[in-house]
This record gives structure tokens, sequence and C-alpha cells, in this order.
């Protein structure tokens, strides 16, 4: 069983006014945006990987082997929570019931997956109590950027070193890594933007380099990658919050999320019926009306 949390930005309205000098008009502060939280639980059967073939799924790199690769197998019973007013530990919370109502014996492998945001990591670890491990995507993200200091973007050379960099993650040398980051910085005499970018890409492997063990996760068919909370954020909240001109405010934010939750987890047909019947005994309770 796989748990699976990230967090939106929604564009917010807020309440408040801005108190401008007088002479200047006074509005509501706009162009602000609130973080959800997004969570995702489902089950997948495991899915055993090398990491040369990782690196050729990111990179679309043709092995021409003549022998097709097996589709990944699809999340099952996946269901999502998003919040902004509940804030993270709340959701979690939730995500802790709907784990403990499927693995009731404790016979199910339970990972979670996180972006590198420390407090979201402390806080999911503390609750769910379940190996974490960090999104690949987000680790992509930083290994890009140390491609970028010595190649410019689009070119073949910053692939290649992204590549490189990807695989050696993937095969579990992350302190190698960090260790040539580091040695780079150093014999080269690196100042400035450049020498910044990679002790920052060095420090954020190494504070989770714990949760980078990928050659063991790829053994054991565990996911990696937050596809489908990612999917969850862009469909629950991207498609629908962040359509051009949209603002919103943090109830009405709130309201439209929850729904848009229950309907990616298919759960949206039971509730209307519930929230059909409480609204009918709320405008209708029994022993008040009588029909004569």
């Amino acid at each position: 069983m796989v748990v699976a949390v990230d967090c939106k930005g929604i564009p917010i309205v807020q309440p408040e006014y801005t108190k401008l000098p007088a002479g200047l008009p006074q509005g509501p502060k706009t162009n602000r945006k609130q973080m959800a939280t997004v969570a995702a639980v489902f089950t997948r059967e495991p899915w055993i990987r090398t990491p040369e073939q990782v690196v050729a799924s990111l990179f679309r790199i043709d092995t021409k082997t003549g022998t097709a690769t097996p589709p990944p197998p699809r999340p099952e019973h996946k269901r999502v929570w998003a919040s902004l007013l509940k804030g993270k530990a709340a959701v979690i919370d939730e995500v802790l019931l709907e784990v403990q109502r499927r693995n009731p014996d404790g016979r199910k492998t339970l990972v979670a997956l996180t972006d590198g945001e420390r407090a979201l990591q402390i806080l999911v670890g503390n609750k769910l109590k379940v190996p974490l491990i960090l999104d690949l995507l987000h680790v992509l993200e930083k290994v890009w950027k140390a491609a970028h200091v010595f190649h410019p973007e689009g070119s073949p050379d910053a692939e290649v070193y992204a590549r490189l960099m990807c695989l050696r993650i993937l095969e579990g040398n992350v302190g190698q890594v960090i260790k040539g980051l580091r040695q780079t910085v150093t014999k080269r005499k690196l100042i400035g933007t450049k020498r910044k970018t990679l002790l920052q890409v060095a420090g954020y492997f190494q504070r989770n380099s714990d949760r980078m063990r990928y050659d063991e996760y790829l053994a054991q068919g565990l996911p990696i990658a937050t596809a489908s909370v990612e999917g969850a954020c862009k469909n629950l909240i991207k498609d629908r919050m962040e359509r051009s001109g949209m603002r919103w405010t943090r109830s009405m934010a709130e309201a439209i999320v929850k729904l848009r939750a229950l309907y990616l987890s298919c759960d949206f047909d039971a509730y209307w019926t519930f929230h059909v019947t409480q609204d009918q005994q709320r405008l209708y309770p029994h022993g008040r009306w009588v029909v004569s």
C-alpha cells in the first residue's frame, strides 16, 4: 500500500483589506496563494525494475532490445484527500485511519512518498511510522540544476550529465554523488551562483540520503515517484482552481477541493445521496410536517 502526500498552491483573495497610505485605492489583497495539502492512498502490485530501465524511461532512451517493456501496474482502490483549512496534520490523520482500515492485520507492505519538505517528512514519518521515500521527480529537479551549472539548457551535454548522475543515484551511490559535487566546487574553485547551486544540491541530497535508497526500492518493486498524487494535484487543484482570472475565498476553495476529492475517489454518487438525505431532514424534520 502506498501513501503519497504533497502540497499545491491555490490563488486566494484575502478577506482583509490592505492598509495603504491616504489617497491610494484600498482593496482586498489579491494574487496570493495558500497551500492545499493533497494526499492519496492506493494499492499497487510490486514492479521490479533496474536503474537502467528507469533511466531509459525518464530520458526516453531507445534500448533496442526487441522486447516490449511490460506496462506498470495500475494503482487500485485509490482515494484522495485535499484541504486548505484542516492543515497537514489533520489530513494525514484521515489518511492514517484509511490505512488502518485497509490493513488491520498489518500484512501489507506500507510506504510513503513525499517531496523534500522537511516539516512534511517529519509529520508523515511520526504519524504513519512507515518507510519514507523521496520522490524521484524532485531529485531530478536538483540533478538538472547541477547539469545546467556546466552546460547550457537543452544541450546534449546537459542531458548526458543529468543521465549519468541520475543513474548513479538510482544505483545507490548517493554518497559518491554528494562527494563529487563538493569536490568539484573545491577543485574548480567555483564562486558565486555556480558554487551556491552545487552546494545546495549536495546539501539537499545529504539531508535526504536516508530516503534515497533507490536500488533497494527498485529491487523490492516499490514505487519511487509520486505520480499518482502529482496527477491528483493537477486534476484536483490546477485544472479546476487555477484557470485564467480565478480567485477564491478560503471557504469556497475548501468546498470545491473536497467535492473534487470525492469525485476522484469515486465516492461522489454515494456522498450526494447522503447529502440529499441530510438536506431533506434539515428542511423537513420528522414530526414537524404533516400532510392531511
